[in-house]
Order: C-alpha cells, then structure tokens, then sequence
C-alpha cells in the first residue's frame, strides 16, 4: 500500500469527517450552522428579563444551546465579577456595544474594562438623531470613530460599527453608510452589520459584502416580516421583527457570500419579540443550529 504524505493524511481526514457529518462528500451542506461557527446572541433582546435577573437569565441562555453573548450592558459588575458570570455558565462575549458618548467622554475606561474581560471588538451600537443631522455629521463621526479604532488597536481590541436604517439615508446623492465605509481607516474601523436594518432600509447586505470584502467581521441576525415596506425611519417602530426564518430575508444566501464580507461572529437579536424572548431565541437558534449553507 503507498505511503501517506502528511497533505495527504490531513486531507482524507478531514474528508472523512465531513462525510460522517454531512452524509455526502458532494455537498457542501456538511455542517449545521453556518459555517460550524458558535451561534451568538445580542444580549439586548432580554433586556426585561435582564434587568430581573442576571444569573438566571444568562443560564438560561446557555441552556437554549447559545455559546457567545454580544453585551449592551455589564450590570454594575467590575471586570473580574463580570467575567467570572460568563465563565460559570460556559458563554464567552467576544463584543460589546457601546455610545459615543462614551467614546468622547470615557473610552480609555472602557478599553480598560473591555481587555479585563477579553473582549475582542468593541462596537458603537448607534447614533442618536442630534449626532446625526447632516452629511457633515457622519463626517465628523468618521474621524472619531477612527481615533477610537486607533486606541482599541493598541489595546489589541477592534473597534466596529453597528447600523441601523437611519444610516442610509442619502444627502446630495450620497448615502451615509457609504460615507462612514469610504471615511473611515479599515484596519481601525470595521463593521456590524444589522442584516435587518439593510434589508429594512430597501438595501441588499450582500451588495456590501461584494463592495467591501472584510469589512464585516460582525453581523446580527433577525428577520423582517412580510409586508413591511423599505423605510428609513421609525427605526425603534415595534412591529417587522421576527424570529429568524420566519420572515422574508433570505439567510441561505447572507451567510453564503459572508465570509467575503469577513465574518467572524453572528448574534441573533431581535429588538421587539411577538412571543416571550427566552421562546423568540430558542426559535431562532433552532434555526440557525439546522442552517446549511
């Protein structure tokens, strides 16, 4: 019999697994979850059951099956405290979100903090509408979101950007969300996208991730119900949320072209929940879990 090279060896290996795993070595279907990447959650989708009950809730949330956590508040907790909550219940935050007023006012504190818990991005969750009146505006904005990548980045951290629909307005034929990507320095600035608030906004995610490969390393994921039409405003309006794969965007085809966007974490979040939030994220990790892309 020939002798295996070690190319060789790692090769069939892993052929081997994927056969086990996906039952056909034709497909590219062989693993649940897109990508075999830990599914994640916005901790902000339960904020209510939050605000009762820290521990329980975070223990919940592992028990549902999800292994990373996005954080939108660290509950009065010090650095050590707070690492220590993921840690007993098996999650890890790889990021969290954060406003500009805590980037203009208190962001080497806030570095500080977010390296003692080993967070590896941490992203500007939103702009409020007096940041965001003009074109000069998110000009401004651009410069200081990249002072802020430049401290993250010797913190070892990087720095990101979540949008809304808001974001895509246009102003003298130029859209915001294009100036904040042509403005701001890629290495100190990356991006989370909020599929849905592209998709909300009448745009198409996987545009973006054609137009500026890499750019995303971050995405959220919820889903837009039927019959809600391209909007710009009214971006906290209850009503279009839903549950992942109970609404119209097609993930199939987000998480396809993703890794040209750069992705590297998902987490679910859903702003509003027709049902309890604890159900609304079991529905949306039970589909994710069973994704094949």
């Amino acid at each position: 019999m020939k002798a295996l090279n070690r190319r060789e060896f790692l090769r069939d290996s892993a052929l081997g697994l994927a056969a086990v795993a996906g039952g056909s070595m034709g497909s590219r279907n062989l693993l649940a979850t897109p990508y075999g990447k830990p599914i994640g959650l916005q901790l902000y989708t339960l904020r209510n059951e939050l605000a009762k009950d820290v521990p329980g809730t975070l223990r919940q949330v592992a028990e549902t099956g999800y292994k990373e956590v996005e954080i939108y508040d660290f509950f009065n907790r010090d650095s050590v405290a707070m690492r220590q909550l993921l840690r007993d219940r098996g999650l890890t935050a790889p990021s969290a979100h954060y406003q500009v007023g805590q980037i203009k006012s208190s962001w080497e504190k806030q570095i500080e903090y977010a390296k003692a818990i080993g967070l590896k991005y941490m992203v500007n969750a939103i702009i409020f509408p007096p940041e965001r009146k003009s074109l000069d505006d998110y000009k401004q904005l651009a410069d200081v979101f990249n002072k802020a990548g430049e401290q993250c980045q010797k913190a070892g951290i990087q720095f990101a950007y979540h949008n809304h629909n808001f974001e895509f307005k246009t102003y003298d034929g130029v859209v915001a969300y294009d100036e904040f990507l042509r403005l701001t320095d890629p290495s100190l600035v990356q991006f989370e996208m909020d599929c849905f608030w592209v998709t909300r906004a009448g745009h198409d995610p996987v545009a973006y991730f054609e137009k500026y490969p890499g750019r995303f390393p971050l995405l959220h994921i919820k889903d837009l119900k039927q019959g809600y039409p391209a909007t710009l405003e009214d971006a906290f309006q209850p009503g279009p949320f839903a549950p992942v794969g109970q609404g119209i965007i097609d993930w199939k085809r987000i998480f396809a072209a993703a890794p040209k966007g750069g992705m590297k974490h998902f987490f679910v979040e859903q702003d509003e929940c027709d049902q309890p939030p604890l159900e609304s994220i079991k529905i949306s990790f039970d589909y994710l879990k069973n994704l094949k892309v």
